[in-house]
């Protein structure tokens, strides 16, 4: 039995997996929600969408949505926005799928208080959440975590998790990605919501969004962070992008619930060739039998150099022809290492399913607390400070 789903937010990345939902077998029908009319009309009019999508089912707020008649909504909204329309959705019967991170705020302690929020939504409405992590999904880390499965990493001994994205990178300058969002409805209503934080001095990093550096290792070994010390970088420009920026980089140094350590780079200002063959996206894991690293799986003197396909989980079979290209050759996995694809079938079969999703409201948490307890220590000049957590989400 299929599902109805609602998709929220219809801006360059929404658009890039509205598709993907829409030629999904377990998805029988498709509503369409953005603030900006002539998002909505663009896919609307599409004929691809004809088959699951009906004039009526188009709406303008997630008020508006919240009250439809649809299993699910996939919010992929401006960051900021996120845990509160999650939370609002789930009160509304809906399950959802969130863009990454759960949110985005300069003030840590507010960014934690919706951890609460959300996982005590889930717990109360029942409703299931999935965060739309890119990293998990990359092939790299589908490898990585059925080798963890089998034992073959041995213990886990340390990792490393990067997100190295200069904010000026000619492949996706940050500037840009933030001008689009100030022009659009939500991004004024944040222009007048952030002033608040500015006028109280508190400042946020790359911290504030630490879900691609943390969520690779993490996810692999299956473990969580305890503490956490870690070394703040500041800017070294006078760029605008920076001007509610404490630190452009920091470096983090984790010790894990499994007894391993970790360290994460989360960069905003370092030269890197994105574009050139190098991911933004990378980590690297150490074992006592075996590592992974670039891509290569050493088991002592012997390594093995994969490719991105001998790396990637198959999909059934069903839903790899549906997202075929024309040629009928070629899956179309979309963006982020072909991780776009992974989620989409992830949350569609779960909630058609009746199973909770992978990364789930307490697994988003563990991410996002990673990245908080990180910023407090550079805050402190690299003071060990404990990682708050959640616990593991109910079996049931």
């Amino acid at each position: 039995m299929g599902i109805s789903v609602g998709l929220v937010g219809l801006g360059s990345f929404g658009s890039a997996f509205a598709p993907l939902f829409e030629r999904h077998p377990l998805v029988d029908r498709i509503a369409l929600c953005d603030q900006e009319p002539s998002r909505v009309a663009a896919f609307a009019g599409r004929a691809d969408f004809r088959d699951k999508f009906h004039p009526r089912d188009t709406y303008d707020s997630l008020d508006a949505i919240c009250r439809a008649d649809v299993d699910a909504l996939v919010l992929i909204t401006q960051p900021w926005l996120h845990a509160p329309q999650a939370i609002q959705a789930m009160e509304h019967g809906k399950h959802v799928y969130s863009a990454v991170p759960l949110i985005c705020l300069p003030s840590i302690d507010e960014i934690l208080d919706w951890c609460d929020r959300l996982v005590a939504a889930c717990a109360r409405t029942g409703m299931h959440y999935m965060l739309g992590e890119t990293t998990v999904y990359r092939p790299e880390c589908m490898f990585c975590r059925r080798k963890a499965d089998e034992g073959a990493f041995g213990s886990f001994v340390y990792a490393e998790g990067e997100y190295v994205h200069p904010f000026d990178s000619p492949t996706c300058d940050l500037r840009q990605v933030a001008a689009r969002r100030a022009a659009s409805p939500a991004g004024r209503a944040w222009a007048q919501a952030s002033r608040r934080y500015r006028a109280q001095g508190i400042l946020g990093s790359p911290m504030n969004y630490p879900t691609h550096s943390v969520s690779g290792p993490m996810w692999v070994m299956r473990a969580h962070a305890l503490k956490v010390a870690a070394i703040g970088f500041h800017p070294q420009t006078d760029d605008p992008y920076f001007r509610d920026s404490r630190f452009s980089n920091v470096t983090a140094l984790y010790s894990m619930s499994n007894g391993s350590s970790m360290r994460v780079c989360e960069f905003r200002e370092a030269a890197y060739p994105a574009g050139a063959g190098f991911e933004p996206e990378t980590f690297r894991i150490f074992g006592t039998k075996a590592t992974f690293r670039e891509n290569t799986w050493m088991v002592r003197e012997t390594f093995q150099k994969l490719s991105a396909e001998q790396m990637r989980d198959p999909l059934p079979p069903a839903v790899a022809d549906a997202w075929r290209d024309q040629s009928g050759t070629a899956v179309m996995y979309g963006g982020h290492g072909g991780s776009h694809a992974y989620l989409v079938h992830e949350f569609v079969d779960a909630i058609a399913s009746g199973r909770r999703p992978a990364i789930s409201a307490w697994d988003a948490c563990r991410f996002m607390a990673a990245g908080c307890a990180a910023q407090r220590s550079a805050e402190r000049d690299g003071e060990w400070i404990e990682v708050p957590d959640w616990g593991d989400p109910p079996t049931a």
